[in-house]
C-alpha cells in the first residue's frame, strides 16, 4: 500500500505561488522580504514567523489556519485529544471529581455552563476546564 504524502510547507507555497504565475522576487517584494528569503522559505531551510505566514497567505489567496499548521505541524498534535481507547472523556472525569469542584468552589450554576462548553466539542484535560471557569468567573466579577 503507498503511504499517503503529507503536504508539506515550502512546496504548497512553492506551487502556490507557480499557479498564481509569481516569481520569488514578486513575492519576496508584496511581502516586504528578501527574495533569498522566500526561497529558504520554499525549499524548508527558513522558518516563518507569524507576520510573514499572514503576509504570504493573503498573497497567495491561501487559509492563514492552514498555511500555520503546515509550518507548525507539531501543533496539530498539541491540539489533539488522546484517543486511547476506553478511557473517559476530561469533562466526565471532571465531573465526577468531587475534590477538584471542592477545592475550586464550583457552583451548579457554574457545573451547568462547563457542561454546556463540554458539549461544544472535545475538552484536552480539567485544567482546560479551570482556565475556563477562572475565566468566566473573572468576566463576570466574581
Amino acid at each position: 500500500m503507498a503511504k499517503r504524502k503529507e503536504r508539506q510547507f515550502g512546496p504548497v507555497i512553492r506551487e502556490r505561488r507557480r499557479q498564481l504565475d509569481l516569481t520569488q522576487q514578486e513575492v519576496a517584494h508584496r511581502i516586504k522580504t528578501s527574495t533569498p528569503y522566500v526561497g529558504h522559505l520554499e525549499s524548508g531551510k527558513r522558518h516563518p514567523s507569524d507576520k510573514v505566514l499572514s503576509k504570504l497567505a493573503e498573497v497567495l489567496g491561501l487559509d492563514r489556519r492552514d498555511l500555520f499548521f503546515l509550518a507548525n505541524p507539531r501543533a496539530v498534535e498539541l491540539l489533539r485529544t488522546p484517543t486511547e481507547g476506553g478511557k473517559e472523556s476530561a469533562w466526565t472525569a471532571f465531573r465526577k471529581d468531587e475534590r477538584i469542584r471542592r477545592v475550586h468552589n464550583i457552583a451548579a450554576d457554574e457545573m451547568e455552563l462547563l457542561g454546556r462548553v463540554a458539549a461544544m466539542g472535545e475538552i484536552g484535560s480539567a485544567r482546560d476546564l479551570i482556565y475556563l471557569l477562572t475565566t468566566v468567573r473573572h468576566v463576570l466579577g466574581r
